[in-house]
């Protein structure tokens, strides 16, 4: 806790493999420090009343109960953090339950870095905001709640490349990022056509996302398998 610039960032996610992946991403891409993991509510209400984080990624299910009800706690009232709610809940009764107890964002799984890096740094944008501001009128408030990620963030613009099909693809790799696919196993568990399925993966490789690999057999062409990008 010595540098109070650095905020402090709690990840509550019962899947292993998945918050150590959130936990890369926010160490190499913020100035932001996890504080620790927490893989049930019991875990994160400890380390909620140790560290009083800034923010809390929080997945909904989780062995002892759900995250939602986290958030309307006094524990969580009592200190000043926000909340990115990240959860397979895609119901409407879920989601608007969070966002009535003042969830900053709400990310469906299976999650995109890309999506978890525009909300992060929209929250980082409203903080800094906050600090710089003494005195604000209706109009500087509504800017101030519509903050924009940077542009780097935003959805991708290329032709033929949509949002939630490209969060799927990215999503088979970020799951096992050890693991090289091919062409037709990435489609298999996406459930795309191989011409779909061609198109995001090149699009992948042209963004850096993943990388090529030639596999040479004994007879026939070499194959080209894709993998996470180091």
């Amino acid at each position: 806790m010595n540098n109070h610039n650095i905020l402090d960032v709690l990840i509550v996610e019962d899947e292993s493999h998945l918050a150590a992946l959130h936990r890369e991403f926010i160490e190499q891409n913020f100035n932001l420090r996890v504080i620790g993991i927490a893989g049930t509510l019991a875990q994160a209400k400890s380390l909620i009343q140790q560290y009083q984080p800034r923010l809390l990624l929080l997945d909904n299910y989780l062995p002892d109960g759900q995250g939602v009800e986290l958030i309307n706690t006094p524990l969580l009232k009592n200190i000043d953090c926000s909340v990115i709610f990240i959860t397979a809940a895609s119901d409407m009764q879920t989601c608007s339950q969070a966002m009535r107890s003042g969830a900053f964002d709400y990310i469906i799984k299976p999650v995109s870095f890309q999506r978890l890096r525009s909300s992060i740094e929209r929250f980082l944008n409203l903080i800094h905001s906050l600090r710089s501001l003494t005195v604000i009128d209706q109009q500087g408030l509504d800017k101030l709640y519509n903050l924009p990620a940077s542009e780097g963030a935003t959805a991708p613009a290329a032709k033929g490349i949509e949002p939630n099909t490209l969060e799927l693809v990215q999503q088979v790799f970020i799951t096992q990022p050890q693991r090289s696919w091919s062409v037709d196993e990435v489609v298999a568990q996406v459930g795309i056509s191989k011409t779909t399925g061609r198109r995001y993966l090149e699009y992948c490789v042209e963004t850096r996302f993943i990388a090529v690999e030639m596999q040479y057999g004994n007879i026939g062409h070499p194959r080209r398998l894709y993998r996470l990008a180091k």
